[in-house]
């Protein structure tokens, strides 16, 4: 179902789907990539992700409050970026990454909704965070930069900008 799937496919609607409870599902998926299974878990459900991917590898060091989670991420994929993940550098657990596949406006709407519910990975780290993109051209990820920048979200050595 995965490999076939255009969009991440949730543990709920796998588990309807196989008349199972949704821990099974998620249960099953962990055995799956504990056996070396390429699937990541966004936050709309699990994905198989693409072997070529097109674009620049591009990552950012931001930090903001929660209350520009959405407008730093609407502003990357405006400008025609996909935002990978998001990882932050934990005290105790060291480097912990976030999976987003974030790629438009929708993407960050369902993002930020779930988002009500959790705190972000930033939070653990007073804001400061990574974000992984894959971005079109050189000039995309220069215009989310200079963007951030104007914005006050990029970090930089010595602090946000």
């Amino acid at each position: 179902i995965l490999s076939q799937a255009s969009q991440p496919v949730s543990a709920g609607s796998l588990a309807q789907r196989f008349s199972v409870s949704r821990q099974i599902i998620v249960g099953d998926i962990a055995l799956l990539r504990a056996g070396g299974a390429d699937i990541a878990s966004t936050p709309r459900g699990y994905v198989i992700p693409a072997q070529e991917d097109t674009g620049l590898p591009c990552p950012l060091v931001c930090r903001h409050t929660a209350a520009d989670l959405e407008r730093e991420l609407n502003l990357m994929v405006d400008n025609g970026c996909t935002v990978i993940d998001v990882v932050v550098d934990h005290p105790l657990y060291g480097q912990m990454t976030g999976q987003l596949s974030l790629a438009s406006r929708y993407d960050v709407r369902q993002f930020v909704e779930k988002a009500k519910h959790a705190a972000p990975l930033s939070s653990l780290t007073d804001g400061v965070h990574i974000h992984n993109l894959r971005c079109p051209s050189e000039e995309a990820y220069q215009r989310v930069c200079e963007d951030l920048k104007q914005l006050g979200i990029l970090y930089t050595q010595g602090g946000t900008l």
